[in-house]
């Protein structure tokens, strides 16, 4: 047997290059949902980021490892979608931990977004966290919310110790504004998930996002304590800004999750202090009564590890000068003034991830 292109393509193979793993995912999560406010009812069909990606890594020997992602948006209900609008980045990880760049959640998002059981819907707990959702922003793009996916910003994610880390977020100051500011941002996490507790103490410092000079600031603690397959969680957050005036609000948001075999209970209940100082930012502003309270109550029916369909009711009640609206699939835009009101929605959908 002549074994010559066997010896070939054996040395070939030797000598190419490691080749990339790429893996192929998804999620299509769309529901039937009546909403209604003050004047308004609705019946719409939402997209609740529904998303498609790539994502995979090389590893460069000695314990390094090239990672890249590419995830894009998708509306299984209007057809839209770019291909990099979602988490997307190239970096490397090591014993040092992993160091990537792109556009990606920030440290103080990513450290509690799983605690809330309806992120990201209509009902998710960005109405009253955060002050808001900025699922795509940069340093004056949105300068209201902490809930938010960066541009052009670099991360840092320590190793794990003993349960323990720390992930570091920062937003290049790229935009130059009119005015002379130089806005940039900067996330702190430091998490801690092991066994059935989960804790969470973060902070966010968007600088000059208000012109020359200016910080506004998020701090939020978190705990989360799991018993056999029920989860409760609890999130206290205080978000301050500078107008150059001081504006200040205060919340805390409680959730429970509990799965029997298929079926899944979830429910949440947000509440959102009065504002404290001068002006307004984004659903926040200074003044009596200017709080809300949005509560959520629903079920899943698990068919399968990737396909869900759920039903939810969620109400928010606005304080007499508040006007808080649903973080994503908002009403305002169809109802007018949400001052005082209270909104509602009854949700019926359906989640599939591949």
């Amino acid at each position: 047997m002549n074994t010559t292109p066997l010896l070939c393509c054996a040395a070939l193979a030797a000598a190419a290059p490691a080749v990339a793993q790429v893996q192929v995912y998804g999620r299509l999560n769309v529901s039937l949902e009546a909403a209604r406010a003050p004047g308004l009812h609705v019946e719409r069909m939402v997209n609740n980021r529904s998303v498609l990606g790539f994502r995979g890594s090389e590893d460069l020997g000695d314990g390094l490892k090239a990672l890249f992602q590419i995830e894009g948006t998708l509306s299984p209900d209007t057809g839209a979608g770019q291909i990099a609008q979602r988490d997307t980045r190239v970096g490397l990880e090591g014993t040092f931990g992993t160091l990537f760049a792109g556009h990606w959640v920030t440290a103080y998002n990513g450290a509690t977004s799983g605690l809330d059981p309806f992120y990201p819907t209509t009902a998710g707990y960005m109405s009253i966290l955060a002050n808001g959702s900025a699922s795509s922003t940069d340093n004056t793009g949105d300068v209201a919310s902490f809930d938010r996916r960066q541009a052009n910003s670099v991360h840092w994610w320590s190793p794990r110790w003993h349960g323990w880390s720390l992930r570091a977020t920062h937003g290049l100051a790229e935009e130059r504004p009119a005015g002379g500011a130089h806005p940039s941002l900067l996330s702190l996490a430091l998490v801690h998930d092991a066994g059935p507790w989960y804790a969470v103490l973060a902070d966010e410092r968007h600088h000059e996002y208000h012109g020359p000079g200016t910080v506004d600031t998020g701090t939020k603690a978190a705990l989360a304590y799991t018993f056999g397959t029920t989860r409760v969680a609890l999130i206290a957050e205080r978000l301050a800004y500078e107008l150059p005036a001081r504006l200040a609000r205060n919340a805390l948001y409680l959730s429970l999750s509990h799965q029997a075999g298929r079926h899944g209970l979830r429910a949440s209940i947000g509440k959102a202090g009065d504002g404290h100082g001068a002006g307004t930012v984004g659903f926040i502003q200074a003044g009596t009564d200017t709080g809300a309270v949005h509560a959520t109550l629903g079920y899943e029916y698990t068919f399968s590890p990737r396909t869900t369909v759920y039903a939810y009711h969620t109400r928010l009640d606005n304080d007499a000068h508040a006007a808080y609206d649903f973080p994503i699939n908002g009403v305002a835009a169809q109802a007018g003034s949400l001052k005082g009101a209270t909104l509602s929605a009854t949700s019926f959908g359906l989640r599939h991830a591949f």
